[in-house]
């Protein structure tokens, strides 16, 4: 999940199995980025 939403604002994550984290360059996609996190969620369900 954090992966997918970094690619989207030009970044990456990474992390331990229990704490994600992640960074991008690209801040003014983030609003895109979140709105995406449902569907991508369902999809994996």
């Amino acid at each position: 999940l954090v992966n997918m939403v970094a690619l989207q604002v030009g970044g990456k994550g990474g992390g331990k199995p229990d704490m994600a984290m992640a960074g991008g360059t690209q801040p003014e996609h983030l609003a895109k980025a979140l709105a995406s996190v449902a569907g991508w969620v369902q999809s994996k369900l």
